[in-house]
């Protein structure tokens, strides 16, 4: 394999890209609200309330096991410590085995004595795996996945409620949580070892047991999502030979959320995981990553439940452009493209985004794109609603988006004019008005001349407007004197 067709990335750059992702996500981080009218309860007992209160409530007693009928009864084993270090890597495969019992969490009596003999196994493997050395044989590879996959992978349950909305109900929480914690735990640290081989692990972590991890994304339980999002982490970092797999099958997951379904749980998380693969792409980038960029990131922006993982996205946007600059064109263009006409929450996300990237953009880079976006920005300083109007007027609060402007002044300020003159006039807003008249006195001290004349044009072009304006009243009251008369004539009341 080519070593530049592989993307540079180690456990450590893993782990850094991690917590740097993590730092930008909590800037980025946004909290909503909704209000529901008291009274609809009492018109609908199915209504939207009710269903959130129907579903807060249920929120702990979900799970993907059912009864099995018999109580199961585990036979209990010596501890690992307790026993010769010789012993312990074929006692350590026969509590991984014993550990492959799955219990119903549906019944929170039955096999209460075997459901914590079973948690306290897999605490017991945990810690083991953490600082043991020589467990790790080739017979062990196995029966780990065994385990991890006996308790992991099951079909998830369907959401109840059709209007289930993420951003306003509660999730689903994983009753089984307290042994599938301990597993995902496991699991990790198995991958984390340093006794950990790929070359023998590849086996039996393949392509079939990724396409399952990923299937887990859409867990409603934001915790298995945690953990997924560590674990693909690992896998990823340590099976090269399964990189472009998993990128793919993201790839498909997104299109399919973008084009199909509308609903997946992990689109946050995954994204999560791709800011960190794409901060490890080698230079220059592969025609595919480019095509990912713009057919599948850029529209993701037109679902409805951007809000939800926007942050992630508008990351893995930037750690693009920040590897190839030239892209910056094509993703400005698109996000114009998919600019929302109707919901204004989603415009001020843009326009932070937009921001962003414009704080990594090159000068060269900007003139190409400089009208048309200074256009939408000129329609979104016009908005009615003040938090569009005063998110679009913050640019001018940024030195170097402040910078570029002035070495283009002689483009923008014409777009962006009559917008702003208008609303210093015209806007209901005193806020935005403030900050109009700070952006217009930043024209003037850029380019007086060029400002002196947009004024005397603006005033001007007013004035044309205000003489048209007069005289089609002018007209009109003709008109409505004319058919007045008319009517008076045809009724006898004036002579012919």
């Amino acid at each position: 394999m080519n070593h530049t067709d592989v993307e540079v990335l180690s456990d450590c750059s893993i782990r850094s890209i991690m917590m740097a992702t993590g730092n930008f996500l909590k800037n980025r981080a946004m909290s909503s609200a909704a209000t529901t009218s008291p009274s609809v309860d009492k018109v609908d007992g199915f209504s939207r309330k009710s269903v959130r209160k129907a579903k807060q409530k249920r929120s702990q007693s979900s799970s993907q096991f059912r009864a099995q009928g018999k109580p199961i009864e585990l036979t209990p084993l010596p501890l690992l410590k307790d026993v010769p270090a010789p012993e312990q890597p074929e006692l350590f495969l026969k509590k991984l085995q014993q550990c492959c019992t799955v219990f119903d969490f549906i019944d929170t009596l039955s096999d209460l004595k075997m459901k914590e003999y079973k948690r306290s196994t897999l605490n017991e493997l945990v810690d083991y795996v953490t600082v043991s050395r020589g467990y790790l044989t080739e017979q062990a590879y196995p029966e780990v996945v065994k385990m991890v996959s006996h308790n992991i992978f099951r079909t998830l349950p369907p959401s109840d409620s059709n209007e289930f909305d993420p951003e306003e109900d509660e999730p689903t929480l994983e009753a089984s949580w307290p042994h599938l914690q301990l597993v995902y735990e496991f699991f990790i640290r198995f991958l984390e070892s340093q006794e950990f081989q790929p070359s023998i692990a590849k086996k039996y972590i393949d392509q079939k047991f990724v396409l399952q991890l990923l299937e887990l994304f859409d867990s409603e339980d934001p915790r298995e999502r945690d953990y997924l999002k560590t674990v693909l982490h690992r896998i990823y970092g340590k099976f090269l030979g399964l990189r472009a797999f998993i990128r793919k099958q993201i790839n498909n997951i997104f299109l399919r959320f973008v084009y199909e379904t509308e609903h997946f749980n992990g689109v946050a998380e995954l994204l999560e995981i791709l800011g960190s693969i794409i901060n490890g792409f080698a230079l220059p980038l592969k025609a595919e990553h480019k095509q990912f960029l713009v057919k599948v990131l850029i529209p993701l922006h037109t679902v409805r439940s951007l809000s939800l993982f926007h942050a992630q996205l508008a990351y893995c946007i930037v750690q693009f452009l920040e590897k190839d600059p030239t892209l910056t064109e094509p993703v400005i263009r698109g996000l114009l493209k998919f600019w929302p006409k109707t919901c204004s929450q989603k415009e001020v996300m843009f326009l932070g985004e937009l921001e962003e990237i414009l704080d990594v953009i090159e000068p060269t880079q900007f003139v190409k794109i400089q009208e048309p976006l200074f256009k939408q920005i000129s329609r979104c300083v016009s908005s009615p609603h003040f938090q569009v109007a005063e998110r679009a007027l913050y640019y001018w609060n940024n030195e170097y988006i402040m910078s570029l402007i002035e070495e283009n002044s002689s483009v923008i300020l014409p777009i962006m004019f009559s917008s702003l003159y208008r609303i210093s006039k015209e806007h209901w807003n005193p806020a935005i008005v403030a900050l109009v008249y700070n952006v217009l006195k930043a024209f003037m001290e850029m380019n007086s001349t060029l400002f002196d004349e947009l004024t005397a044009t603006y005033k001007s072009d007013r004035q044309r407007e205000k003489k048209k304006e007069k005289e089609r009243e002018d007209l009109w009251k003709k008109l409505e004197d004319l058919e007045l008369k008319r009517g008076l004539r045809n009724d006898g009341i004036i002579p012919t």
